[in-house]
């Protein structure tokens, strides 16, 4: 029988009475949970005093390092460029929004400037919408890849977007399930190592973080977001990764869509050089801090929007995972519009309520295992700042199943306000950039 190195208990009461853990305990932490050494009920206590105490960087690098250790690392030095050198890898991860589907435009946009984008990416869950969710609603499309199919595409494309391996982090899927039940969700230092443990085992090596504030992101508190967004980067940098975080606006959904096939749709305008402001606004703006972290600096990722170059490396990418990408996208059955109550400017579009709406209409999930919609969603007619009218529709309501339209409806009372004429909605949509 193994001896063990330290003792559950002892560890809980260190943290309880706000000591700061060894590299040694921390390591046979994460270990011994991983081998049901340490129950459920003391990783729950543990964690809680986590929250309630927290951990200096020290704890959480080495937390981290601890997490990526229990599975395996993804290597990417096998890419070459057309030179013979190692290719540059970039990532992004955002930590969720509505509307948000900024991935899609951008790993393709990237890509064109010859930096490999590993994007592995995941399904949604409640009012945020999933980027894997997004792409299999394009007939055929395909989100999980072996390795050996990653590594080919990204070495003959520079892009791919698929589903994570079990392999990567898996102390992660049992502490995040924990942390889910116990009302610890919160805790920033947690947060931090669940994200960053696993974007650092994908192997990347610079990292771009869009951490989201406002009603529709898991961060309503700017502070709270900003902290999350320094753990995070102090996290990559320490792991050796280039790490640079944006604080960006989840006040207002992203673009006119918050669904699955019509987010597809809207990714599509992008790349032809259209969509939403806003979308294009922050993808290319993700793009020029994804590749400066990979060391390109002289892109201009705007121009291979707007020539094509962008959706000629999309059309390769839909189609190397078994997708059409001239396939016509699902529409729902149903559609149901909402109007302007008044004359005005509106002044605010509440994300959460859009979000919950979406999501009752069929396009999120409240259990992993649930199925999605594709066609279900809502379309926006108008964006704070707009001036509309009486009468004039505000938004769609897509499902296939109408049943689904009055509590959307429910959730969506009071998410728009529209004020006289002459008010004025401002929206900053890049709050701060951090960076070590």
């Amino acid at each position: 029988m193994r001896t063990e190195a330290f003792d559950a208990v002892d560890i809980i009461r260190t943290k309880r009475d706000r000591g700061t853990l060894t590299p040694e305990q921390i390591d046979w932490t994460i270990d011994a949970y991983t081998r049901g050494v340490i129950a459920d009920e003391q990783m729950s206590a543990l964690n809680m005093a986590i929250l309630l105490n927290g951990m200096d960087r020290t704890e959480i690098s080495r937390w981290t390092a601890a997490m990526i250790a229990s599975g395996e690392r993804m290597d990417f030095s096998s890419l070459r460029t057309p030179t013979g050198e190692v290719k540059a890898t970039a990532d992004k991860h955002s930590t969720g929004g509505v509307g948000d589907k900024i991935t899609l435009p951008l790993a393709p946009l990237v890509a064109v400037f010859g930096v490999a984008v590993p994007q592995l990416s995941g399904r949604g869950l409640g009012h945020t919408g999933g980027t894997l969710d997004k792409l299999e609603s394009i007939p055929g499309w395909q989100a999980n890849l072996s390795n050996e199919h990653l590594l080919n595409q990204l070495q003959d494309l520079g892009a791919v977007i698929c589903a994570a391996g079990s392999g990567l982090a898996p102390a992660d899927k049992k502490l995040y399930a924990l942390r889910d039940v116990t009302g610890t969700v919160e805790a920033i230092p947690l947060i931090a190592s669940s994200i960053m443990s696993k974007k650092i085992a994908e192997g990347t090596g610079a990292l771009v973080l869009d951490v989201k504030v406002g009603s529709g992101a898991f961060m309503k508190d700017e502070a709270m977001a900003r902290e999350l967004a320094e753990t995070m980067v102090a996290l990559g940098t320490d792991a050796g990764v280039k790490t640079v975080a944006l604080m960006t606006d989840m006040s207002t959904p992203l673009g006119l869509t918050a669904g699955n096939a019509i987010e597809v749709e809207e990714s599509v305008e992008v790349l032809a050089g259209g969509g939403p402001a806003d979308v294009v606004e922050l993808t290319v703006k993700l793009a020029e801090e994804m590749l400066a972290a990979a060391g390109v600096h002289d892109a201009d990722p705007a121009a291979a929007l707007a020539d094509g170059r962008a959706m000629d490396v999309w059309k390769k990418m839909i189609s190397a995972q078994g997708g059409d990408p001239e396939a016509s996208l699902p529409v729902a059955r149903e559609s149901e519009v909402i109007s302007a109550e008044a004359d005005g400017v509106l002044t605010q579009l509440d994300a959460l309520q859009v979000g919950h709406a979406a999501w009752r209409l069929g396009a999120g999930r409240a259990r992993k295992e649930d199925p999605v919609q594709a066609g279900a969603g809502v379309r926006l007619h108008a964006k704070p700042g707009d001036v509309v009218r009486r009468g004039q529709p505000l938004m769609t309501l897509l499902t296939d199943t109408p049943e689904r339209f009055e509590r959307a409806r429910q959730a969506l009372d009071g998410a728009a306000v529209i004020a006289p004429e002459g008010s004025r909605s401002s929206r900053q949509l890049v709050i701060d950039r951090i960076a070590e």
